[in-house]
Order: structure tokens, then C-alpha cells, then sequence
């Protein structure tokens, strides 16, 4: 053996029941998030985007579990959780993103040899840094011989490759999700009613005369650059002056502390609806990022109170939120299917793809929060539709939007709507 992975998992009676896998991201990350705040049996009851108040804290049945639909198993990444390398091997064999996905591949095939469940309906269900994960889990596990249903994506980054700073094509990606934090706080004038219509409004003019202008590079002329500069403020509720200093790119960390900067607030990375105050209003990006601080210990204590006095789980190891120095240590190098060499910088929606290609019967579900500014929907929107499939493909994949962040589950419409997608997405992904 060279690791023990944990994992809590949730079955009912009934033959060939559906069964999804959950994992968070990351890198390295426990699954408590998912574990504590989707589809469990029981959860962490939040009303985001209020910062939850400290213990005792609100944890009960959860009235949109997945589990009349499906078994859940939700998974605890390498090296956090209680999932620990083993005998002599080294966390590093696992810290990277062949590493990880050849773990996690191992491990669904080892929980359906002892459950006897290899005639079930298999479903992935990954978070975050999950998504990529589940790029290159798709892969490994159709090359073992395990059959996937379906896909789910939740807050996707699939190709890093078009994320990597420098490149005009991340400013270009996160404009829409600009116009979204703008238009929630109050910063666009004459604020439109209708959200998706102002951010298809915004995408098309993102995609075409934005990316067009910073295209030109020094060549854009002073009027050009005065035009594009007043229709970034219109859909970001920054100041055309700001933004001609800023060379018409606009900084995530710069954006998150100038939009209430007036206010003496910052917002949100994983949702720009949070407000948090920094020590001072002149710094040029947030301290801290007040949608991650505000939530992070109510699911830590609960998750140790639960498993030890619900589950009757008990052991001498510490829970791990995150494998430690797993971010840091990451080894991104990664070969794509038919590729000569490896990456840099991972794009796992080649992977996917020839999932894709190799079962045509494969659906997949991209799930989006309009405020997610940690991976915004417009950059996983290029991705999807990017990938290398046949036309007849196209029709697998799906599409939805949620007036949350980038953990959609912590508001509870928000959740609601996700429970119902996520129940006919499984109905639809099982027809014949």
C-alpha cells in the first residue's frame, strides 16, 4: 500500500443506484465543504452572503440531499482530511496533477471492488480545483475500464494555460464577472433588472471590441483607448481615470479593493456579494478575502463535532482542512492524451475531451455562480467550448447559473435550484 484515502459515504437501498464521487479542490483540499454544505444528509445551515456568527452554530437535516436520488461518497484529497500516505511513500508521489488524479482513479475503482458496484451509473462531482481534476480523472478512469455517466463541474478551471497572467485573454474572461460584483453593489448606472441579459450584454462586448483594443497593444490610439476606457467603467463601476492607468487591465486584487474603496470595504474573491474592511483604504489589493474567512471555521467544528458524535468515527489523527504545503509544492506538469510532451501549466479539457470522444455517451455539467470571481464563468465558458469535439458532441454539454458565489451551495435558494438541476441532470445522463 501507498496511501489510505478517506472517505464518508451515504447509500440507500434499491439495484443500480446511481453513485457520485465528490472531492473539493485545491489543490489538497478536504471535502468538507461538499461533504457539509451540498447534497449530504446533514449540513451547515448559512444564509450567504452573511458572515456566519460564531458557535454554536446552526447544523442540521439537510432538506436538499441528493441521496433519494443517488449514493454520495464524498472523498478527502491526499495527505488532508484523514487520507495520509502510507509505508514509505512520500506525500510528494501525490502532490501533482497526474499524482492526484491517478489516486483519486485508484480510489473509486478500489470503493466499487469492495461495494460491488461496477454495474452502477458513475457520476464525478469535483469543486474548484476539483474541475481539473475531473478532466484528467474522466480520462484515466475510461482508460481502466470505468464507464462515467456523467460530469459534474462545479466552479471550473479546466486550462490554466488561459488563465496565466500577462496573457490579454484573463482580463478579457473576467469582465462579465466584473459587471456581476458592479451590479450587485450598486455601481453600474441606471442598473439594468434583468442580470443574464446585462452579462450577455457584457460577454459580447468583452469578446469583441475589448479584446480587439488591448489586441492593438501600443498601437490603440489615445481616442480608442478614451472609448474603451468609458465602456470598462460603465460595466466594471471603476473610474475611467483609474482604468486608463491601468492600461485598460484590470487586476483581480485591484478590482476587489477599488469597487468600494469609497466605502473603505473590499469584496469577496469567492463571492463578490461579501464586504470585509482591511486596516486602512489606500492599500492596492485586499488583505484578506472576507466570503472564505467568515465561513471556514462553522465547517471546521462541525465536521470534528459530526463525525465523532454522529458517525462515531473516532482517531488519534488531527482532520486536516488542507494537506499541508500541497499549494505550494504542486507539481503542474501534465501530458494530455496524444500529447508529445508534458505542460507547463495543465489543460485538463483536453482530457476531458477525449473522454468525451472515447464515450460518446458521457454528458457534462458546468455549474456557475454569477459572483465567482476565483474561477469566473465566462473563462470556463471559453474552455468548454474550446475543447476538441466532434459537433455531434455538443449537445453533452450543459450549462447553468446561480446568483451565488463560488461555493453555489451556501445560499439556500441558490442550493434549492442546484439540488434540481443536479437530480434531472442525473435522470437525463441515465436515458438510453
Amino acid at each position: 500500500p501507498i496511501g489510505s484515502m478517506f472517505y464518508t459515504a451515504y447509500t440507500a437501498k434499491g439495484p443500480n443506484r446511481p453513485l457520485v464521487f465528490f472531492y473539493n479542490g485545491g489543490p489538497g483540499s478536504a471535502s468538507l465543504w461538499l461533504h457539509l454544505g451540498s447534497f449530504g444528509p446533514y449540513r451547515v445551515k448559512v444564509t450567504s452572503p452573511e458572515a456566519i456568527a460564531p458557535a454554536p452554530y446552526n447544523f442540521g437535516v439537510n432538506d436538499q440531499t441528493l441521496l433519494d436520488k443517488a449514493d454520495l461518497v464524498f472523498i478527502d484529497a491526499m495527505g488532508a482530511g484523514y487520507s495520509r500516505p502510507v509505508g514509505e511513500a512520500k506525500a510528494e508521489r501525490f502532490y501533482g496533477v497526474d499524482g492526484d488524479a491517478d489516486a483519486f482513479a485508484r480510489t473509486a475503482i478500489r470503493y466499487l471492488d469492495l461495494n460491488n458496484r461496477w454495474n452502477s451509473p458513475k457520476f464525478l462531482f469535483g469543486e474548484s480545483y476539483g474541475t481539473l481534476r475531473s478532466g484528467a480523472l474522466a480520462y484515466q478512469l475510461e482508460e481502466r475500464g470505468v464507464g462515467l455517466n456523467g460530469v459534474f463541474l462545479l466552479s471550473s478551471i479546466l486550462n490554466y494555460n488561459a488563465r496565466s497572467p500577462g496573457l490579454d485573454h484573463v482580463f478579457m474572461t473576467y469582465l462579465p464577472t466584473y459587471a456581476a460584483a458592479a451590479w450587485y453593489h450598486d455601481k453600474i448606472p441606471n442598473k439594468p433588472a434583468d442580470l443574464p441579459a446585462f452579462l450577455a450584454e457584457a460577454r459580447a462586448w468583452a469578446e469583441g471590441p475589448y479584446l480587439s483594443a488591448m489586441a492593438k497593444g501600443a498601437d490603440l490610439s489615445p481616442a480608442e483607448a478614451d472609448q474603451v476606457a468609458k465602456k470598462l467603467a460603465y460595466y466594471t463601476g471603476v473610474s475611467e481615470t483609474y482604468l486608463r492607468e491601468a492600461d485598460l487591465r484590470l487586476d483581480l486584487s485591484r478590482f476587489r479593493k477599488e469597487l468600494l474603496r469609497s466605502e473603505r470595504r473590499v469584496i469577496g474573491r469567492y463571492d463578490s456579494r461579501f464586504e470585509g474592511i482591511d486596516s486602512d483604504a489606500a492599500g492596492e489589493s485586499p488583505q484578506t478575502d472576507p466570503s472564505s474567512t467568515s465561513i471556514t471555521p462553522a465547517f471546521i467544528s462541525m465536521l470534528h463535532g459530526y463525525l465523532a458524535s454522529e458517525l462515531d468515527y473516532r482517531t488519534d489523527m488531527p482532520y486536516r482542512p488542507a494537506a499541508p504545503d500541497a499549494n505550494r509544492s504542486w507539481d503542474w506538469h501534465h501530458k494530455p492524451p496524444g500529447a508529445n510532451f508534458a505542460q507547463n501549466v495543465p489543460d485538463t479539457a483536453l482530457d476531458l475531451a477525449a473522454a468525451m470522444r472515447q464515450n460518446p455517451h458521457l454528458h457534462v455539467f458546468s455549474l456557475n455562480g454569477w459572483y465567482d470571481m476565483a474561477t469566473p464563468f465566462f473563462g470556463t465558458e471559453y474552455d468548454l467550448k474550446h475543447m476538441p469535439i466532434d459537433a455531434s458532441l455538443r449537445g453533452n454539454l450543459h450549462f447553468a447559473y446561480y446568483p451565488s458565489g463560488h461555493m453555489v451551495y451556501l445560499n439556500p435558494e441558490a442550493l434549492k435550484k442546484l439540488r434540481a438541476d443536479v437530480g434531472r441532470f442525473i435522470d437525463l445522463a441515465l436515458e438510453k
